[in-house]
């Protein structure tokens, strides 16, 4: 059986490290890694441990279990042509078919809360004089880079008792492997590893790793265990632990946490949920996002609210309450560094209404928030408001309309956010739909505990009313006021209009034009996997998202299918049909069921981050994405919940000023 090299698997240690690969056990990418550790939790991300090769020798032949790609294309070790099976709950487990039918098992998965992933392998079914070599590959890098042979490496190791410790460079964590093989030192460079896929994104693509020796065991005697931690980790467990006993203890406590999730869904949401130096923090996407502020506050309504974490979301609003600068949230900590980027008009309103939100289901749950807590949150919220209505960076002000105004020249400010150099790819100055619609909703929530909100979300919802709906094309423009010229209007159809009828607690139609708006976004953008970011009609549109940075970045938000705008579009859907129990069946027969088969594929168990707008509509980006899942967990929790005595209730407000 062949199992694709577009088949990943991941397993997050809760930190903002993680360990990833391919089914087919072919690394593909430079994030492909054993052991990938965030030094300053979540960022600082560093490869410490690449990859391994594995053999078995049986009755004088030697078998592959593992396969590498070398430049240009040549593929080293037959190992992947023995899989005859896998499984990736609830971690990653391989099952390897020799040619004399000996069946060898490997599993792997990472411990949470620790730099540490452990590896094990062993004969099923009757035990064979079989001896295991496992070589590992090292680097210590960041891990957007590659690494190529120097002279500075130093392969030696420490050997102690079931331990080998290497500090390949003195400016990175040392790698502890705690082992019951034997360790052989073979000093060797393996040179011009090939990652396909940053080939095929026209990335740098070759990459040389240091093996400084050869891990054997015999499998008759034992199973073969490989604990790989940074040397921190590992000098936190006892000398005397014997490695079989602490890879059964792992793995026990492991398996006990893992079947505290009632579904795949709920097992993903925990890999984005990570605990950073001030608090839990979400990760936007693996393998190579980290925090982001429009991503964590989109996709926290999913794996947090929807799932009952009401704990964590506490803890993730509050951290970010303390960030909250000329009334915006940063939008992104950068890896390196502590200068937040602040270049996001929607992700403080998105904080609005995930704090309001996060306080009716605290309400609902009886989860105590304290009156101090409760303070720090409203505060932030009206810090928000008041910021958006005086005016702050990047052009955002509140107009005399009761619209959001918004951007300059070189700046992307809304979730479609590509830019090359000094190409914003699409700018969208002036008054963008989605924005008005986070707007409303978010002075709507403000105006309970502050009424001076009242006026300002009338004024807005009539002039959003009049000004966006775009009577030639029976659906609403996608920006208002292009370039801060009053009266011109961009009327490409883009899913952002979805807004205004679904995905947020206030519908901002519900006549004949809500249903207009839907059916114009079902006919032109509706994918089994998401909505495309353009329709096919309009100029500019791409429908294939491949090729290098310039290439892909300018598809990325033309016509590239999105997965997290199935939420939206799913509420919106069920919204204009009434709402009851044989809509909300339906819909999740038609809508969820795609995207619970994609759980299989790509990043499995996951989601990802985009696809190509055209059939075969192949994932793309990021094969774990946060808000993907989120919204996916939020339309089976919440709005297509059938059983509403188990629904999480969720308020929604009458449109009405």
């Amino acid at each position: 059986m062949n199992f694709p090299t577009t088949n990943e698997w991941l397993e997050a240690d809760g930190l903002g490290g993680f360990s990833s690969g391919t089914v087919a056990t072919v690394r593909t990418r430079r994030y492909h890694a054993l052991l990938l550790t965030a030094t300053t939790p979540p960022t600082g991300r560093i490869v410490l441990v690449n990859g391994f090769d594995a053999w078995v020798k049986l009755d004088g032949k030697t078998f592959s279990l593992s396969s590498q790609c070398y430049a240009p294309g040549v593929i080293g070790g037959d190992g992947a042509s023995r899989i005859e099976s896998f499984e990736y709950q609830p971690w990653p487990r391989w099952v390897f078919k020799l040619d004399d039918g000996i069946r060898i098992q490997l599993e792997l998965f990472t411990a949470h809360g620790e730099p540490m992933t452990c590896l094990s392998w062993r004969i099923l079914g009757e035990q064979e004089d079989a001896k295991l070599f496992v070589r590992p590959f090292l680097s210590g890098r960041d891990y957007h880079s590659l690494h190529k042979a120097n002279p500075a490496f130093r392969f030696e190791a420490e050997m102690q008792p079931d331990r080998i410790a290497w500090q390949p460079y003195a400016d990175v964590p040392g790698v502890t492997a705690l082992t019951n093989a034997l360790y052989e030192p073979a000093p060797h460079w393996y040179h011009n590893f090939l990652y396909t896929e940053e080939q095929a994104r026209g990335l740098d693509c070759e990459e040389d790793l240091a093996a400084p020796g050869v891990f054997s065991w015999n499998l008759a005697e034992q199973e073969a265990v490989l604990v790989l931690a940074t040397r921190d980790a590992a000098a936190k467990i006892p000398a005397r632990t014997k490695p079989v006993e602490l890879a059964a203890r792992l793995r026990d406590r492991e398996q006990a946490r893992r079947d505290k999730f009632p579904s795949r869904l709920h097992a993903a949401a925990d890999a984005y949920i990570v605990r950073g130096r001030k608090g839990p923090t979400i990760i936007a996407g693996y393998p190579w996002f980290a925090d982001w502020g429009r991503d964590t506050l989109i996709a926290l309504r999913g794996l947090c609210l929807a799932t009952g974490r009401l704990q964590d979301a506490s803890e993730i609003l509050l951290t970010w309450a303390g960030t909250v600068s000329e009334g915006m949230l940063p939008n992104r900590f950068p890896d390196q560094g502590n200068t937040p980027e602040f270049n996001a008009v929607d992700a403080s309103l998105w904080y609005v209404l995930g704090t309001h939100e996060f306080l009716e289901a605290a309400g609902r749950a009886k989860f105590p928030v304290s009156h101090a807590d409760r303070f720090k949150l409203l505060a932030a919220c009206e810090s928000i408001l008041e910021g958006y209505a005086k005016g702050t960076r990047f052009g955002i002000r509140l107009d005399t309309d009761g619209l959001i105004a918004c951007g300059e020249p070189g700046v992307q400010l809304t979730w479609m956010d590509a830019k090359v150099g000094d190409w914003v790819v699409t700018p969208r100055t002036g008054k963008p739909v989605e924005i008005q619609a986070l707007w409303l909703n978010a002075v709507s929530a403000a105006r309970r505990a502050n009424p001076k909100w009242k006026e300002h979300f009338a004024r807005g919802l009539e002039s959003f009313r009049t000004r966006f709906w775009n009577d030639a094309r029976r659906c609403l423009f996608d920006v208002v006021d292009v370039n801060h010229q009053p009266g011109i209007n961009d009327p490409a159809i883009r899913p952002n209009q979805i807004f205004a009828i679904g995905g947020l607690p206030v519908s901002l139609f519900e006549d004949e034009r809500a249903r207009l708006i839907l059916e114009s976004v079902e006919d032109n953008l509706l994918t089994p996997l998401g909505l495309r970011s353009l329709a096919a009609s309009e100029p500019g549109y791409v429908h294939r998202y491949e090729g290098g940075v310039l290439q892909r970045d300018g598809a990325y938000h033309q016509g590239t299918v999105w997965p997290w705008l199935i939420g939206p579009f799913v509420e919106a859907w069920v919204r204009v049909r009434g709402s009851g129990p044989t809509v909300r069946k339906e819909a999740r027969e038609k809508f969820l069921k795609p995207l619970l088969d994609h759980l299989n594929e790509a990043g499995l168990g996951h989601v990802s981050e985009i696809a190509d707008a055209e059939s075969p509509r192949v994932p793309r980006g990021c094969p774990f994405q946060a808000w993907s899942v989120g919204e996916l967990l939020r339309l089976d929790q919440v709005v297509l919940r059938v059983d509403e005595s188990k629904a999480t209730k969720r308020r929604r407000e009458p449109v009405a000023a």
